[in-house]
């Protein structure tokens, strides 16, 4: 299927690319690596008028840690850079997995993290685990720079709060109490697949005991949300299989999973309960973040 038409801008600066997205408004779409853009323009979801590419904004691409501000991202980072990061290997493996767990190695070349977020997919991959390690994004616009929770940027399937002009420029997840952390996924394939569900889960464990706990699930409601009585169940008790078990039961609760080809609601809430015990397990085992 061929593409439609349309003019192409490749800026060489952040400042230029909002200033391109304010100046042609609802024409204009922005691309990093095209992986949803492009597919969406084939299939006719799409017909921006403008494309502003961020591919070559050097800017965009680091992965770094910054003393008392936490390990940053930029959003023109690609899938397969946060699979390799020595970093994240060092510091957030559980981003590095959850990475690891997306779309095919084609895809990962091309994908950024920029796009995984701004995309508000509601199966999306890196949402869950950055939600559960308390990241923040930069967004920026031609107002300037402001600053949020991630797991308050999305507002709906494909809708994020971000206006015309702004784009996010960097994630930042900061330093941790949480002692480890984890994010599984059920696909209806051994690799490449949509999560069906997906939970991540990050925890802190003193003394065998649970003293704080995020629990983030995916694909199971509008939004990544946050299981927040199940985090608060868990609070201060002392860990044992019975105690994940409970925590798993109230979680799916907390979903709100639609029904489709790749699942029926039911069948989605029952995978929250046991990936929840799963994710939490293996957070605790693995004693990092």
């Amino acid at each position: 299927m061929y593409l439609p038409n349309f003019e192409y801008f490749q800026p060489d600066s952040i400042e230029e690319t909002c200033q391109l997205l304010s100046q042609f408004g609802s024409k204009a779409k922005l691309m990093a690596g095209g992986t949803d853009v492009i597919i969406k323009m084939k299939k006719e979801l799409l017909a921006p008028e403008i494309l502003v590419s961020i591919e070559k904004i050097d800017q965009l691409k680091k992965i770094e840690y910054v003393p008392g501000k936490g390990v940053v991202i930029g959003s023109g980072v690609i899938h397969n850079d946060l699979v390799y990061s020595e970093l994240l290997h060092e510091k957030y493996l559980s981003i590095s997995e959850a990475a690891r767990q997306m779309a095919n190695n084609q895809v990962r070349n091309l994908g950024t993290v920029g796009g995984n977020i701004g995309s508000a997919v509601p199966s999306a991959d890196l949402p869950p685990i950055l939600i559960a390690l308390g990241a923040t994004v930069k967004i920026t616009g031609v107002q300037g720079d402001r600053t949020m929770d991630l797991e308050n940027v999305f507002i709906g399937p494909g809708k994020t709060v971000l206006t015309q002009d702004e784009i996010i420029t960097e994630v930042v997840i900061p330093d941790q109490k949480m002692t480890g952390s984890n994010y599984i996924k059920f696909g209806l394939r051994a690799s490449g697949a949509l999560a069906v569900v997906g939970v991540a889960a990050a925890v802190q464990v003193d003394n065998n005991a649970i003293k704080d706990a995020r629990i983030v699930l995916g694909a199971v409601s509008p939004t990544p949300v946050r299981a927040k009585k199940a985090e608060e169940f868990l609070r201060d008790k002392k860990i044992s299989d019975e105690l994940l078990a409970e925590a798993g039961v109230i979680a799916s609760g907390e979903c709100k999973p639609i029904t489709d080809v790749r699942g029926s609601a039911e069948y989605r809430k029952d995978m929250v309960r046991v990936f929840t015990r799963r994710a939490l397990r293996k957070a605790i085992d693995e004693g990092h973040a």
